[in-house]
């Protein structure tokens, strides 16, 4: 089954917004066996999105949109959905309640309800009203020739809530849909192209409907197969010995055999072993941390994080000798080792990691230029020091820093567990 996705806005033609829905729909889809053939992006302008609304429906069994549906002039896509539907716009009372809901017990914003917003709830009347919890600008749900259209706010919670409360189940009991099994190894340490030297026979002997797919990002590299069948039973069990082969050819740069982050496989590591973790971050300005605490748990093994940007947070804080920071400088291994001393003693905890760098595009100089990393992990007995010479910018220098940390950290306490 084949689906197109039309995203609507001119702010997303001029770069002002990035399209993260249009990823977020994909993936979606083809858990569930829906191949997305064609992704669109249109301005605020009628002619374009009914032209877009006539092509892809021409290809695709299965249209999503998402845009255009709030209370401004820009937001078009409703009317214009009802006019290319032939259907007339009525209030529907579930959402005029659900509207007033939100802005008298939620946002409970003072005086009436705009008229504007109100209008929220007219809907075409040939339109199935999918409910959208987290807003007032409902889903809709049309059909026509055969072909099935979707239309969800832009707003990326609300259009991830309504996939997941309604658009999904709707379609899986809409359609008979194939089996998709997705298996992910999950490496680090080795780059995309090392790591496909190695599975240059194993990839070669893959039956053709079986696919390994590289996903590298921030210095790891995802491996994933996917298969295609009737039944998931049977489709799992013939993608099992090629996994596990696949998990063996590259056991020494695995991280985890799911599809899981770094910050996850580490709470997993410090839940297991029941230790605690604390972060001292300089040029990385608590990015860790916010890695670390987007895991939701993270406060059973994570205490916290001292951001010592300033060379006197670093001596006051985490007490730092300062004739450390005299003779060898922030951006120093010295300093990432007293980083670490120091955040164990404040925080008290197992574990500590430490960052401390030059992330650009200013502040490098001959001997230290720009892109110069020092990290530190420990604990009470031991601390392990690595140098980064990163070369990007001064944002995708502090994602790889902090990537490039975490999987230093997984690796010290694998080897340090009962310490």
């Amino acid at each position: 089954m084949n689906a197109s996705i039309i995203t609507i806005g001119d702010e997303l033609l001029i770069g002002q917004t990035v399209d993260t829905n249009s990823a977020f729909i994909a993936q979606e889809l083809n858990k569930i066996g829906i191949w997305v053939r064609r992704r669109v992006a249109v301005g605020d302008v009628a002619d374009e999105i009914w032209q877009a609304l006539d092509q892809e429906s021409a290809h695709s069994q299965l249209v999503l949109l998402t845009g255009g549906l709030g209370p401004t002039a820009d937001d078009i896509t409703k009317p214009l959905l009802c006019k290319y539907f032939n259907g007339k716009m009525i209030v529907d009372q579930q959402v005029l309640a659900h509207v007033h809901y939100l802005f008298e017990k939620i946002y409970r914003r003072p005086g009436p309800i705009l008229e504007r917003n109100l209008k929220q709830a007219e809907v075409p009347d040939v339109a199935t009203v999918l409910h959208n919890a987290r807003g007032s600008a409902p889903g809709m749900w049309f059909e026509k020739n055969g072909v099935i259209f979707i239309s969800m706010p832009g707003v990326p919670h609300e259009m991830k809530g309504l996939m997941t409360d309604e658009v999904l189940p709707r379609l899986l009991q809409h359609f008979t849909m194939p089996a998709i099994v997705h298996r992910t190894a999950f490496t680090a340490g080795q780059g995309e192209s090392m790591i496909a030297e190695r599975l240059i026979d194993f990839e070669a002997k893959l039956p053709a409907h079986i696919k390994l797919a590289y996903l590298p990002s921030y210095g790891m590299v995802k491996l994933r197969l996917t298969a295609q069948g009737e039944i998931r039973e049977l489709v799992e069990k013939e993608v099992a010995p090629y996994f596990a082969e696949l998990l063996g050819r590259v056991a020494p740069f695995l991280v985890s055999d799911a599809d899981e982050g770094l910050e996850v496989v580490i709470g997993k590591i410090l839940k297991q072993q029941n230790r605690t973790l604390a972060t001292a971050e300089s040029c990385t300005g608590g990015y860790i941390a916010h890695l670390i605490t987007s895991v939701s748990g993270s406060s059973a093994y994570y205490k916290g994080s001292i951001v010592s940007y300033a060379n006197e947070v670093k001596e006051n804080l985490l007490h730092v000798p300062t004739e450390i920071l005299k003779q060898h400088g922030a951006v120093s291994e010295e300093t990432v080792r007293a980083m670490v001393k120091g955040a164990l003693d404040a925080l008290h905890t197992d574990y500590a990691v430490a960052t401390s760098g030059i992330m650009g595009p200013d502040g490098g100089t001959p001997e230290k230029p720009v892109g110069t990393v020092w990290i530190a992990v420990g604990n009470r007995q031991e601390i392990s020091t690595l140098r980064l010479d990163l070369r990007f910018d001064r944002i995708r220098n502090i994602q790889l820093t902090a990537a490039q940390a975490l999987n230093f950290l997984r690796k010290f306490v694998l080897e340090h567990a009962g310490q």
